[in-house]
C-alpha cells in the first residue's frame, strides 16, 4: 500500500446544470481553481450516462462491461481528482436509480446532467499523487508518495 497523510484544504460547493457533461464541468472547474487532489462527493441526477459495472471476465484481461441509460436517473456519487500529464483527472463511482433499478459503477461516455447536480469537492493539501499508466493494466492508476514521481 502506497500512501500520504495531508490536510483539508479549500471546500468548493458547485451546481451542474441540465444537459453539462459531469467530467467536463468538474474537470474544469479543478483546473480553473488549480485543484491537484480532491475528494468529490455529488448528489442529484443525470439524464444520460455509459456506465462501467465491472469487467466482463474478472480473471482479465480488464475489458469493460458497460450498461447505458437515456432516461433520467437519480444519483449519489463519490470520486477523486488527481492529476495525469493533462491535468486534473476525476475517478468518480455513483449508485445511480430510477424506479426498482439501480446501477452501480462508474458513469462515464457522455455522463450528462438531468436537472441538477450539486457537488462538494474537498481540496487535499500536502500530498503527492498522480495518475500514472500502468503498463501491465494499460490503466492510468493512482501513484502516491515518491512512486508518483
Amino acid at each position: 500500500m502506497e500512501y500520504q497523510v495531508g490536510r483539508i484544504g479549500r471546500v468548493i460547493v458547485a451546481r451542474a446544470f441540465e444537459g453539462e457533461d459531469l467530467y467536463g464541468q468538474v474537470q474544469a472547474l479543478a483546473a480553473k481553481e488549480n485543484l491537484r487532489s480532491a475528494a468529490v462527493l455529488a448528489v442529484g441526477g443525470l439524464r444520460r450516462a455509459k456506465v462501467v459495472v465491472g469487467p466482463k471476465d474478472p480473471h482479465g484481461p480488464i475489458e469493460p462491461q458497460f450498461r447505458q441509460f437515456d432516461d433520467a436517473r437519480e444519483i449519489v456519487g463519490v470520486g477523486t481528482i488527481f492529476p495525469d500529464e493533462t491535468g486534473p483527472v476525476l475517478h468518480f463511482h455513483a449508485g445511480i436509480g430510477r424506479g426498482a433499478e439501480a446501477i452501480v459503477g462508474c458513469p462515464r461516455g457522455g455522463a450528462s446532467v438531468f436537472c441538477v447536480l450539486e457537488l462538494i469537492l474537498i481540496e487535499i493539501e500536502g500530498i503527492d499523487a498522480r495518475r500514472l499508466l500502468d503498463e501491465q493494466l494499460g490503466l492510468k492508476l493512482l501513484r502516491v508518495g515518491p512512486a508518483a514521481r
